[in-house]
């Protein structure tokens, strides 16, 4: 799993339930919500969830996320999150199985260097479910 930690903004948060077989750890991305083809959310986990618990997680707010370095992203652009990398990528990165399109903004300009981006995730994205 990868981790996002807080910057700022106001935090709304939300109940998940983890079916994933293992404990989600603090501060990392989960796709909750998932419907094929339907608007979603990137959110982040506030607490450590056990398999088959329920917890709290951060539907928004500004969190640093990891980056595909090659990457080269605008303030205010939409991104992607690209669950093969763990990270977020350009919106014009083509989208696969578990990806999630344009779920967030861009908070400041990231080039091809940078490993973290500021991203606001208070936007649903589209769930490629491919």
């Amino acid at each position: 799993m990868s981790t996002a930690t807080y910057k700022r903004g106001e935090i709304r948060t939300g109940k998940y339930t983890n079916g994933t077989g293992s404990t989600i750890a603090v501060d990392s991305v989960i796709v909750g919500g998932v419907v094929d083809a339907k608007k979603c959310r990137v959110c982040i986990a506030r607490e450590a969830i056990a398999d088959g618990e329920e917890g709290i997680v951060a539907l928004s707010g500004v969190f640093e996320f990891p980056k595909v370095s090659a990457a080269v992203i605008k303030m205010g652009e939409a991104v992607n999150w690209d669950s093969s990398e763990a990270a977020v990528e350009d919106n014009a990165h083509t989208t696969a199985a578990g990806d999630v399109a344009q779920f967030g903004c861009a908070m400041e300009d990231a080039g091809a260097a940078v490993t973290v981006l500021d991203v606001d995730i208070a936007e649903p994205g589209t769930y490629d479910a491919a």
